[in-house]
């Protein structure tokens, strides 16, 4: 019971998919955040329609009934009603709109000067991840590849499919730039918690801004079908305090540095 629970608080601590969920995973950046009020604001016209529809319907039921109605009115035309039935759903399609598009271009929008920039390489079925800000003249480099971990693998508390050996390590609270491209078929990059989902494709760099506001660790898929293990190239990103990721960059240099 004990392992149960310690495994529940360790899972329930991650931004990754649970069973039988509904809704959203929690945001942790603006466009995710955006995304959600979004949704919920769209989803309160929807639930103002669907109330309107059923009070129609059922009151069409009720009223015009063959026992009460045995002699139905014919009615073939009516201005009045087409008309507002075409300026209203006109208006709330406008204030849906509105924040939508604003939404859409803002997740357009590239931060001219990103504090780290890093490049999401896929192959089939596994992703190569290059800190481009690291590399040096004499070979330097910060790349490594990412593979998912075997179920036989797993430790306790790790989720199953959407570990990986290598994750993406970036500091928390920091403007980052996550260029996307693939070396042989067309993948995607995609993190749920952090609202992005950019296409890799052959021979052409696509790019994307994300600014991770607390510190976590954020799991996503390849969500594009890429092949035979399409299923088996999850993603993990794995924000952190700016000092822990200072660390964790000497930690990754260092190795390189001895071996020259």
């Amino acid at each position: 019971m004990i392992v149960l629970e310690w495994l529940f608080l360790t899972i329930a601590a991650c931004d990754a998919a649970e069973p039988w969920q509904l809704g959203f995973q929690d945001a942790a950046t603006p466009m995710m955040q955006g995304i959600i009020d979004l949704h919920h604001d769209i989803f309160f016209f929807l639930i103002l329609i669907l109330v309107f529809v059923l009070w129609i319907l059922v009151r069409a039921l009720w009223h015009f009934h063959y026992q009460k109605n045995p002699i139905p009115q014919r009615i073939v035309h009516g201005t009045t009603i087409e008309i507002l039935w075409t300026i209203f759903p006109s208006i709330i399609l406008m204030f849906i709109a509105i924040p939508s598009f604003a939404l859409l271009y803002s997740m357009d929008e590239v931060v001219v000067d990103p504090a780290i920039t890093i490049k999401a390489i896929g192959h089939q079925w596994y992703w190569t991840y290059e800190y481009s800000d690291y590399n040096s003249s004499d070979e330097q480099s910060l790349t490594f590849d990412s593979y998912m971990i075997p179920e036989d693998d797993l430790e306790l508390g790790q989720l199953r499919l959407l570990e990986v050996d290598n994750r993406v390590v970036v500091p928390a609270k920091t403007h980052l730039r996550i260029i996307v491209t693939s070396a042989d078929v067309l993948h995607s990059w995609a993190v749920p918690s952090l609202g992005v989902k950019c296409d890799a494709v052959p021979g052409r760099l696509n790019q994307i801004s994300i600014l991770v506001q607390r510190e976590g660790v954020y799991y996503g898929q390849c969500s594009e079908i890429c092949g035979t293990n399409h299923a088996f190239m999850p993603i993990v990103v794995e924000a952190v305090s700016r000092k822990d990721y200072g660390s964790w960059v000497s930690n990754q240099l260092i190795p390189q540095t001895g071996e020259a």
